[in-house]
């Protein structure tokens, strides 16, 4: 009889750890900004109709690189539970501190499962709130655990090397403007410190603005809107909604 081949839970745990960090270093990255009047997502994603950065409730956004149906899957769930509690309670009871706690629940559970593979992920939650110093970002990786971030932190791809840029660069006062421009040019570099040029059809911009009077404050920047914000010189421009041709909201 053969001897059974022995892995320590250690060694097995940092496999698992290795092999999803691969899986989201495959993809393109996704970066977060705090700026005067909210937070702005901002991802390197040529396509329309499959999203990386998406509302789940009021104040409340969702961000994610690595395999598509699987953080979709968490996407949909986080949906239905905020609608839940905010159906139950009250809709100031869905906050991105629960609803973090919640994906850390989940992708907890998952990585230390021995019989399935672990999640390929890295999720983004951000809630803005009436004033900046209340707004709350937070990251959670693979493994379920959660960090509390302020200012701006990228996800996916070499996040590393656009977080260092990021945090050199970063102010909280920045205009939209200006936080765009400095998420296109973190994300513009590659791995060898060059720049590449990204475009408006190469990006998915997005927005938790908190001087919107409605009460969802998720918008998405399209079109003429998200031209005219990466050709401005970097000074605040004048805050106008756009028409329903350049605006989605909700999914």
């Amino acid at each position: 009889m053969s001897t059974p081949f022995y892995v320590s839970p250690q060694q097995a745990m940092a496999d698992r750890a290795e092999y999803a960090r691969k899986g989201i270093a495959r993809g393109r990255s996704v970066v977060v900004l705090q700026y005067t009047d909210g937070i702005v997502f901002v991802a390197e994603n040529p396509s329309r109709a499959l999203h990386k950065v998406s509302e789940i409730y009021d104040r409340i956004a969702f961000a994610a690189v690595g395999k598509y149906n699987e953080f979709e899957n968490l996407r949909i769930g986080g949906v239905r539970y905020a609608d839940l509690r905010g159906y139950t309670y009250d809709r100031d009871d869905v906050t991105a501190r629960g609803l973090a706690n919640v994906y850390a629940q989940t992708l907890g559970t998952i990585f230390s499962s021995v019989g399935e593979k672990p999640y390929e992920v890295e999720l983004i939650v951000a809630e803005v709130g009436s004033a900046p110093e209340e707004d709350q970002i937070y990251r959670l990786p693979h493994d379920g655990s959660i960090v509390d971030e302020h200012g701006a932190v990228a996800v996916g791809g070499n996040s590393d090397q656009i977080g260092s840029y990021l945090d050199q660069r970063h102010r909280d006062d920045f205009s939209l403007a200006e936080a765009l421009k400095l998420a296109v040019e973190s994300l513009s570099r590659d791995n060898n410190g060059g720049d590449r040029q990204l475009t408006a059809e190469q990006l998915e911009v997005a927005v938790l603005d908190r001087t919107r009077p409605q009460q969802r404050k998720f918008k998405r920047i399209l079109g003429r809107q998200l031209t005219r914000l990466l050709e401005a010189d970097g000074s605040s421009l004048a805050k106008t909604d756009e028409p329903s041709d350049t605006e989605e909201e909700g999914e």
